[in-house]
């Protein structure tokens, strides 16, 4: 690990105008960055810490919860109102890495880990998203965990996060400030960009820029689930994986919130699927039609072609449990 400056933010907008130098990170629980950095991946000049900030509680908000950035995941999904009015995202946080990890890992830095491709890790490989212009050995290479959704010429890479992908289904909103003090409000839909020929700008977050807290909207009735199939039972990133949010009236779906991990190159939600359950009886020719939509622009790339099919398994498999269970 290379040398560099340390300094400890005293408030937001302090750590947001220290950061907007060059080369500059912010450090907080640090389960991904500081992998990154003895990997010589990541190499800021300057880290601020932002730990000590007070960014810590979970408040109810206009019938929501506002979510401070530095809520660890373990808190987050052990929180009663979560896990009563956000089961899916209580599920989908106790679905990823270890409980040692959870009990580091912050909301904010959840939403900015980086993707787990191995060609983005090795540093002998060519990687558009780490060294912008090099070529990408995904492609070509073992692409097993890759994505098949979103994927440009330049970039195959996963978003890994699971906690992101519950959030999308939620329909989220991310607080932030900015380097010159102003705040601003992103929609999750809107934080996350798809690689295109500028794979290594990851969000729509300018220089310095700070998330204080995460918004949840009003708890959404129906039945929340998150299903992540993976290669192992636990501490493995989802090959698969779907949030859902169904409910039903009168015996057919009136609100069905899916998205997914695992195949895209940003959480993934796609409206069409939604929209062709909606007013819906449930059926099996329904759900793989769902899973049609939602794989018509999917394309493999040889090792993880295996995912197409595991998709049109596995979403029915949700929407088969969470409408079986208000029928």
């Amino acid at each position: 690990m290379r040398q560099f400056d340390y300094v400890r933010a005293s408030s937001p907008n302090e750590a947001a105008h220290v950061a907007a130098e060059a080369s500059t990170k912010f450090i907080a629980g640090g389960t991904n960055l500081l992998d990154l950095m003895k990997l010589q991946v990541e190499v800021p000049t300057k880290l601020v810490d932002i730990s000590r900030l007070s960014l810590k509680t979970i408040e109810e908000v206009d019938g929501g919860l506002r979510i401070g950035a530095l809520v660890t995941n373990s808190d987050l999904a052990a929180d009663e109102r979560v896990r009563r009015d956000y089961a899916v995202l209580s599920r989908a946080l106790l679905a990823g890495a270890s409980g040692q990890l959870r009990n580091k890992a912050t909301t904010g830095g959840n939403l900015l880990q980086r993707t787990r491709c191995g060609y983005f890790y090795e540093t002998t490989s060519r990687c558009n998203k780490r060294e912008p212009g090099s070529g990408c050995d995904g492609r070509e290479g073992f692409n097993r965990i890759l994505a098949v959704l979103g994927t440009s010429e330049a970039c195959i890479a996963t978003h890994p996060s699971d906690m992101a992908v519950a959030m999308r289904a939620l329909d989220a909103v991310v607080e932030t400030v900015k380097a010159d003090g102003s705040t601003r409000e992103i929609p999750i839909a809107e934080l996350h960009r798809l690689p295109g020929g500028t794979p290594q700008i990851e969000t729509s977050l300018e220089a310095g820029e700070l998330i204080t807290a995460v918004r949840l909207p009003k708890p959404i009735e129906g039945t929340h689930l998150y299903r992540k199939v993976r290669d192992r039972a636990s501490y493995a990133f989802a090959l698969v994986s779907v949030a859902a949010v169904v409910r039903l009236e009168g015996g057919k779906i009136a609100e069905a919130r899916l998205a997914f991990g695992g195949l895209g190159t940003v959480p993934w939600r796609d409206a069409a699927v939604e929209d062709a359950l909606k007013g819906q009886a449930p059926s099996d020719a329904l759900f793989a039609k769902a899973a049609d939509i939602l794989l018509r622009e999917a394309k493999g790339f040889g090792d993880n072609d295996f995912k197409l099919e595991l998709t049109r398994r596995t979403l029915p498999a949700v929407l088969h449990e969470a409408t079986r269970d208000q029928s």
